[in-house]
């Protein structure tokens, strides 16, 4: 059984097979001896061809990223960087021509993974994307480092709110929607810093209050008003053990009171 389990193909290497699938053919699967074009060595230009790709087959290849950020000039020429040289097929004579069924991409009926999310899941996701982005743009959060905003939070909260079988129903917020609530009576959250839950105007209101009530405190009556504050709370610091002793001898003297009679 869990060899069966094993050797089942997960969502994700369906996706990367279908996506494959549907990329054009290799160079070599169309190439055929009609389509080359002879060359000589009289038709080189230096300012338009380089020398390294004479007699070779390539092919540009695409990538995100720069083709000469790792680059090990020992392994290969500067100049194929980007490139990728592809092996002459075999004769036209020697090759069968290929096939529509070979050829042709696979319909969509053939990917069942891949139809089932762009009918089922892309509309639906798509949308909720959008309505993230545009909520982040309004917290700020292409400006700022540190948001208050949880793109996850926002996306389960849509995605819960937007559900077809809840249509005519309220909104509900993102801690009040039931399995939301399970897990975090599970797994609580820290609570989120003040700082983040502030608004601009808040934030300015605070410390600008601090800011003025510093400056009152810098003023000389101010001072004195404080150190004689001080003072008398230091002088009144017993005040209460001195009024319980009080007590206490008053009771002890009012014990004793009708033996002296």
């Amino acid at each position: 059984m869990a060899k069966a389990i094993g050797a089942k193909k997960s969502l994700w290497q369906q996706v990367c097979e279908e996506y494959e699938a549907e990329q054009p053919r290799h160079p070599n699967a169309v190439w055929t001896d009609s389509q080359s074009v002879s060359t000589h060595v009289s038709q080189y230009n230096a300012s338009k061809h380089s020398p390294v790709f004479y007699g070779l087959t390539t092919a540009k290849v695409f990538v995100d990223d720069d083709p000469l950020k790792n680059f090990d000039p020992l392994l290969c020429h500067p100049a194929l960087a980007g490139y990728s040289i592809l092996g002459k097929p075999p004769p036209s004579s020697l090759k069968g021509p290929p096939t529509a069924e070979v050829m042709s991409p696979p319909q969509l009926r053939d990917r069942p993974v891949t139809r089932f999310l762009e009918e089922s899941v892309f509309p639906v996701l798509l949308t909720g994307l959008e309505a993230m982005l545009k909520e982040a743009q309004k917290q700020h959060c292409f400006q700022r480092k540190r948001t208050a905003f949880n793109p996850c939070d926002f996306l389960t909260e849509w995605l819960y709110n937007h559900n077809p079988r809840r249509q005519g129903q309220s909104p509900v917020n993102f801690q009040d929607i039931p399995f939301v609530k399970d897990w975090l009576s599970i797994h609580p959250r820290p609570p989120i810093p003040l700082s983040l839950l502030l608004t601009e105007d808040q934030a300015a209101l605070l410390i600008q209050a601090f800011w003025r009530g510093y400056k009152v405190r810098l003023q000389p009556d101010v001072q004195e008003l404080r150190r004689w504050q001080r003072e008398l709370r230091e002088e009144n610091r017993d005040n209460a053990k001195t009024i319980q002793e009080f007590w206490a001898r008053q009771e002890s003297r009012d014990c004793h009171w009708p033996l002296e009679m």
